[in-house]
């Protein structure tokens, strides 16, 4: 895989010593707006080519995969480009900044016989997958409860008027789509969509600072919390009429897990992660896996995974009242 990065943000400085543990992805080239940026990046990890404009990366014959680590607002645009110039894609979360563009995206993919996945990196990581194995051992699911609570020290600007991205509408930006997202992403995942959906958030400036989501499954709920204006012990609970699991972490790292039996006094902890891995490590193993093996259903199942999880997305935030620019359909 000869790699193209959109994006010179945290995530991308996350990523880059993780791509160079991987063989078979060759960071070919990068582009961002910041030169400077680039420049260090591009020294710091031997990266052949820098550029300044997206177009300028894309032109470029030798890439055959594009990563786009972009704000969120930019992915479907970036992506819609990137496939006018016949390359496979990986997108960073959120996939688009609704369902209407992540079903239109993904059917200009398919129809020009690309490959498209979404880095969503609890579908990779070896104790989510684990713990979806063992949620049938649990009897009948009635609670799930997550929570992903960080305090933002954006928010600190935030309320002195200074709107950065996260907490911009224009950037399709919130607590909802930027944390909450991991545990209404995993939920689906693991259980399929849900009959209902409600979102009761704390609403500052048009946009939401935390807040709760409720999926209604019928026999049994999911509490979804999601803040970036106070914090909480990351503690998530899945239970059962015969035992409970409890991740002690965010859902998007997924370092450790425990059972205890409802009889039980003592719990049973688990740790199917490599020793000193990266969270992200998992994810570009295995999707350079199904881009270079042309695993096209594997791509069908990861792809159905993310229009379900950002279709109960755009029903949450819309039954909030938070409206994006992008929801705007022509």
């Amino acid at each position: 895989m000869k790699l193209g990065i959109l994006g010179s943000g945290k995530i991308v400085k996350e990523v880059l010593p993780v791509l160079d543990q991987i063989e078979n992805i060759d960071v070919y080239a990068i582009a961002a707006r910041n030169e400077e940026k680039l420049q260090k990046l591009a020294k710091d990890f031997s990266i052949k080519n820098y550029y300044t404009s997206i177009e300028s990366l894309l032109e470029n014959p030798e890439i055959d995969t594009v990563y786009i680590a972009l704000p969120n607002n930019l992915h479907f645009e970036a992506m819609d480009k990137t496939i006018d110039y016949k390359k496979n894609i990986i997108c960073e979360k959120p996939f688009t900044s609704n369902a209407y563009e992540t079903e239109k995206i993904i059917k200009k993919a398919k129809a020009n016989d690309l490959m498209i996945v979404e880095a969503m990196s609890h579908r990779f990581i070896p104790n989510s997958i684990e713990i979806k194995k063992l949620i049938g051992e649990l009897g009948d699911i009635k609670i799930v409860s997550l929570n992903y609570s960080q305090y933002s020290s954006r928010y600190d600007k935030f309320k002195e008027g200074i709107i950065e991205p996260v907490f911009s509408l224009e950037n399709s930006g919130g607590a909802l789509i930027d944390l909450n997202l991991y545990n209404v992403a995993f939920a689906v995942d693991a259980f399929g969509l849900p009959k209902d959906v409600r979102y009761f958030a704390n609403i500052e400036n048009d946009i939401d600072t935390s807040g709760i989501v409720i999926l209604d499954y019928g026999d049994f709920k999911v509490s979804s919390i999601g803040s970036k204006d106070s914090a909480a012990p990351l503690v998530n609970t899945i239970q059962g009429t015969d035992a409970t699991i409890e991740i002690p972490d965010a859902l998007n790292s997924f370092r450790e897990f425990n059972i205890s039996k409802i009889n039980g006094s003592s719990k049973e902890y688990f740790n199917y992660n490599l020793e000193n891995k990266s969270r992200l490590y998992y994810e570009f193993v295995e999707i350079e896996r199904i881009l270079r093996n042309n695993d096209r259903k594997k791509i069908e199942d990861l792809l159905n995974l993310t229009q379900n999880y950002m279709e109960v997305l755009t029903r949450a935030r819309f039954d909030a009242n938070i409206f994006y620019p992008a929801d705007k359909v022509d």
